[in-house]
């Protein structure tokens, strides 16, 4: 891991996204990566022009205005371009739902994109990342993300030479991130609630923004081609975490515990109830590695032999696929550590987030 990323040029797409902004800080501050330069990129011209500010005294940090739908401008980009992390996506469901065309541009059009052009650069290392609800998808943003897996399999095992190693990274809700519940309730809680949620049975695996990037960037010095890194995630109820919230935020905005309640507004169309790591048929594939699962390609047959000779492989039989309803969740003493330790409770005077989740329909 520490000479992996030395004298390495690297591309991130999405950069002002919640991912793509963490892989930044991340392979920037760590001493140890050794890295040459950073090349960012995203469409939103006002976050770049401030992420650009945030960064003038770091020379190795050069950010532009690109999108990837567009091929030639990234086959311009990845000149010279070592390790792509391709963080670019639309991953709002609803968005998706409603677009669904501009899903398919951005999720799919965009990674077959990236795959041509670091083939044409001969890129080292692509790593995609990905989504959990890519398994057994019941949405537009998870068939894409699905296909966006696939894609970066094919491109790996359909090399007839030395190429770019293809991989995708897999990890389930970031909290914190933006868009996801936990700004939503504690913006409801500064209101004096109710904190609205679908389901108290609802389950979900979860991590914290700077551990879901940091095992992105372990995944590059562990890929060896086609692979879908799962990361292992501890599993919460939402009606643990809504309680967890009223709970230690309530009283800091001056109300009692007893006066934010708790609404449950039902189910959305495509919402699961549960959240699954890997289908069952990946489980057949599958190795387990003390922070990952490795889902091997399907029809490894057809293309080059890879040994996957995985250092530290606890089990190449894998018989569990994960479904969070089925898993040990975190005890609300584990869930607090979990928010004061990732420092998601800290106490905002203006939360610029809504206080709803918005659905077509509602």
């Amino acid at each position: 891991m520490i000479n992996f990323f030395k004298n390495k040029s690297i591309l991130v797409t999405g950069a002002c996204g919640t991912v793509g902004s963490e892989l930044v800080k991340q392979l920037t501050e760590n001493e140890e990566n050794e890295i040459t330069g950073i090349i960012a990129i995203d469409n939103n011209e006002s976050e770049l022009f401030f992420s650009d500010q945030k960064y003038l005294n770091d020379g190795r940090v050069q950010f532009f205005v690109a999108d990837v739908r567009d091929r030639d401008t990234l086959s311009k980009l990845m000149d010279g371009i070592d390790i792509v992390f391709h963080a670019a996506a639309l991953k709002h469901v609803v968005l998706c739902e409603r677009s669904p065309d501009e899903g398919v541009q951005t999720n799919i059009h965009g990674v077959q994109n990236i795959i041509s052009a670091a083939n044409q650069n001969n890129v080292e290392t692509v790593i995609f990342t990905s989504s959990d609800k890519a398994v057994n998808p019941t949405n537009v943003m998870g068939t894409t993300k699905l296909m966006g897996e696939r894609l970066m399999t094919a491109a790996n095992s359909s090399q007839r030479s030395k190429g770019p190693v293809f991989v995708s990274t897999r990890f389930g809700n970031v909290l914190g991130s933006n868009g996801s519940v936990v700004p939503i309730f504690h913006k409801q809680i500064q209101k004096g609630g109710p904190v609205t949620l679908t389901h108290m049975e609802m389950t979900r695996f979860v991590m914290s923004i700077e551990q879901a990037v940091k095992l992105v960037i372990d995944s590059a010095s562990m890929a060896q081609g086609g692979e879908v890194f799962i990361t292992k995630m501890p599993v919460i109820t939402i009606q643990h975490l809504a309680e967890v919230m009223i709970e230690q935020l309530a009283p800091k905005y001056g109300y009692k515990i007893a006066d934010i309640k708790i609404s449950e507004i039902g189910t959305k169309p495509g919402e699961k109830l549960y959240e699954e790591l890997m289908s069952d048929e990946e489980t057949r594939r599958a190795i387990e590695l003390p922070q990952y699962f490795s889902i091997l390609p399907a029809f490894r047959g057809m293309y080059k032999e890879i040994a996957y000779d995985y250092r530290d492989i606890l089990s190449d039989e894998v018989t569990n696929p994960y479904v969070s309803a089925d898993e040990v969740v975190l005890t609300k003493e584990e869930l607090l550590d979990f928010l004061v330790s990732n420092n998601l409770l800290r106490l905002q005077e203006d939360i610029h987030h809504p206080d709803k989740r918005y659905w077509p329909g509602d």
